[in-house]
């Protein structure tokens, strides 16, 4: 933890008097899902890890201190339902939901990196998938969380985003447009739930990070990756009291200890 960001939050900084913050991760079983889901709960925090194998979600939260394993699939809205009332029965209540669940280029062109396809040659059953879980799996998700939290008075969503050249590259459709409409959507949320009590940030790695969406036999000679902990500061400090009323933000995670200090020294001045 950076001392910028111990200053701000305290050690543990997600458990207080009330309990602990109580937190949703989609996607959690691997990859950045799994890097956050750690993250908080060694913070503190009780964390509902899901993924679409509940077996596998179970045990991944059984070597996290706090932490539930729930099944969900965010393509399907009676798998939203269920898990969410699971997840918000089990934990007393979702104080904030990280979306980021999603699927790659590997689903469509397992070469991605190193021989890219037109958009042309991309099967459309990939297509949909693609878009199914990376737009309106986060869409499903906060739907279902969003008006329990405007009745319990307030909450927080982490929507989990790309960098802005990785929506318009080439040969990455349909990852890129899923991507891009994910952020736009999160750009309507926050609107949508200012002055709410419930708040909409975007969170990115800042660069292609090393997870299951990457294709490990073809990746480019000599370039450098991100490791999937880099995510775990910036949401820590998200789910924190330090981050309260933060609202329409978006925090690249390789620059999130400068943005920090910024932040803290504009709020100093």
């Amino acid at each position: 933890m950076s001392a910028s960001l111990r200053e701000e939050t305290g050690d543990r900084p997600l458990t207080g008097p009330g309990g602990p913050v109580r937190v949703l991760v989609t996607g959690g079983t691997s990859g950045l899902g799994r890097a956050m889901a750690t993250a908080l709960a060694d913070a503190g925090a009780a964390v509902a890890v899901t993924g679409r194998s509940g077996s596998r979600a179970q045990a991944v939260a059984a070597g996290l201190p706090g932490a539930i394993g729930v099944e969900l699939d965010v393509r399907d809205e009676s798998s939203v339902s269920r898990a969410v009332d699971e997840a918000w029965s089990r934990l007393g209540g979702i104080d904030m939901l990280v979306n980021n669940a999603g699927i790659g280029m590997r689903t469509v062109n397992p070469r991605f990196m190193t021989d890219p396809r037109g958009f042309w040659e991309v099967p459309v059953d990939g297509f949909r998938a693609v878009v199914e879980t990376n737009l309106t799996g986060y869409f499903l998700v906060a739907k279902e969380v969003t008006p329990r939290m405007l009745a319990a008075g307030g909450g927080r969503i982490v929507n989990i985003a790309v960098s802005t050249s990785t929506m318009h590259r080439a040969g990455f459709a349909p990852y890129g447009p899923s991507r891009a409409g994910s952020e736009a959507l999160s750009r309507v949320m926050a609107a949508d739930l200012r002055d709410t009590g419930v708040t909409v940030n975007l969170l990115l790695p800042g660069g292609a990070t090393v997870t299951g969406m990457l294709p490990p036999d073809a990746l480019p000679e000599g370039r450098a990756f991100l490791d999937p902990a880099v995510m775990g500061p910036p949401v820590v400090w998200l789910a924190s009291a330090a981050a309260s009323g933060v609202h329409d933000e978006r925090i690249v995670a390789t620059e999130f200890a400068q943005w920090l200090r910024d932040r803290t020294t504009q709020r100093r001045s």
